[in-house]
């Protein structure tokens, strides 16, 4: 159920015809919209593996690469016929060196689609050495991707990197090579598998002008957490399909930027939502809508029978931290959408005095009139007859991340008719 509040007023935007594509820069006239994109956190150190245990491929990774390619699905939005990737070194200790990179579209496990093969340039060189703390965006290529498509990129380390900026929950499988620049090859063989991606953060496809993106910020609910690998179940790649195959929606991109553990006020899981603001919400081109759906974390681990004192949270805080991004998107023309939180009766972290607080919350974001649409998902998803919990169906067993029909019905829950006016907002230049 959505509640529908007074839009603020967004700025039309007359963009010029698109001037002929160069592969060393972006012309004026470009209509630039974010279409995947995830969002980074620091690899944990080697202390947090088990001493004397094995470590897996995934812990192996974690730790660093040698001489080696990576090569990572990731699903799109929006389509068009030029790209451009975004790679991070954010929370690196040490310079990143990109030997080559490559991108094209993925056809099944490792396989890339015979003749889709793109080599990646960096201000027209071939490799880039990314800065500790910084980003790299390569240079725009001609690829003709369909919406809704999957495009692998992979990336050439050739020396030692050290632990590298990652998404844990990819819940698509990624590739490692043994050793060499593998990164042509049109499929991998014998290669390592992790559930992660590495040093990739989004993806641009140059689109019409009426183009724009939907972030989707937020924790596990929204990372998709104990949804099913490899059938995009997320409530965010769920509302994807709703928006493409709507006639009035199908120019709108959703972009996935939550995770797992987050929380809006501390750090825990990365860094805390307020932190990280600009770098997985202000900085994509093309945003239009924000929806947020953050705090139950903050709750649990400030509320629950194990709390530590330190962690301790307050409905005042929590609706400060709200009203705070709020304002931030608002500055930047990006429309925002609060999302109710979901039930959470039975998780290891809930209390009654825990339940107050998320009831508080929600009551204010229905309310307050703060955010300028409300999407339900407490109502979409708790049971009638218990409705402090989930409904049975839609609890994936841990009472607080939902199954994959719990995901479909909060994505369900949308009225699409609210993102359905076609303008383009001052931050989608």
């Amino acid at each position: 159920m959505i509640t529908r509040h007074p839009f603020l007023r967004t700025t039309l935007l007359i963009l010029a015809a698109i001037a002929p594509p160069v592969v060393s820069a972006q012309s004026a006239g470009e209509h630039w919209v974010t279409t995947w994109t995830t969002a980074n956190r620091p690899a944990p150190a080697a202390a947090a593996f088990i001493v004397g245990q094995p470590t897996t491929a995934t812990q192996q990774a974690q730790l660093g690469f040698n001489n080696q390619t990576v090569r990572m699905i990731v699903p799109v939005s929006l389509g068009g016929g030029r790209i451009r990737v975004h790679f991070s070194n954010t929370f690196g200790s040490a310079p990143l060196v990109i030997g080559t990179a490559h991108v094209g579209l993925h056809a099944k496990d490792s396989a890339i689609t015979p003749g889709s093969d793109r080599a990646l340039t960096f201000s027209g060189r071939p490799g880039f050495t990314v800065p500790p703390g910084a980003m790299a965006i390569s240079d725009p290529v001609d690829l003709t991707v369909p919406a809704l498509g999957e495009l692998a990129v992979s990336v050439f380390v050739p020396g030692v990197t050290a632990p590298p900026t990652f998404h844990a929950l990819a819940l698509h499988t990624t590739y490692i090579s043994k050793q060499g620049d593998a990164t042509t090859q049109a499929s991998f063989t014998d290669a390592a598998t992790t559930q992660a991606w590495y040093w990739i953060s989004s993806v641009d496809v140059m689109a019409p002008a009426d183009a724009a993106a939907i972030i989707a910020f937020g924790d596990s609910i929204t990372d998709g957490a104990r949804s099913t690998p490899e059938t995009d179940s997320s409530w965010p790649s769920r509302l994807a399909r709703r928006l493409a195959g709507n006639r009035d929606t199908a120019h709108l991109a959703i972009l996935n930027q939550g995770i797992a553990g987050n929380r809006v006020l501390r750090d825990t899981v990365g860094p805390n939502a307020l932190a990280r603001f600009d770098a997985d919400v202000l900085a994509h081109p093309g945003v239009k809508w924000l929806i947020v759906l953050e705090g139950i974390n903050d709750i649990g681990r400030g509320t629950g029978p194990n709390a530590n004192p330190a962690d301790a949270v307050t409905t005042e805080e929590l609706i400060a931290a709200h009203r705070q991004m709020i304002e931030r998107a608002h500055l930047r023309g990006i429309k925002v959408m609060g999302a109710t939180l979901t039930p959470f009766m039975g998780a290891a972290y809930y209390s009654e005095r825990g339940e107050g607080i998320r009831t508080a919350v929600n009551n204010w974001i229905k309310t307050s009139g703060a955010y300028d649409a409300v999407i339900d998902f407490d109502a979409a998803t708790r049971d009638a007859n218990h409705p402090l919990q989930f409904r049975p169906e839609f609890d994936s067993g841990d009472h607080l991340h939902p199954t994959d029909a719990g995901y479909k019905a909060m994505a369900d829950a949308f009225d699409l008719a609210v993102f359905s006016v076609k303008t383009v907002s001052a931050s989608a230049k």
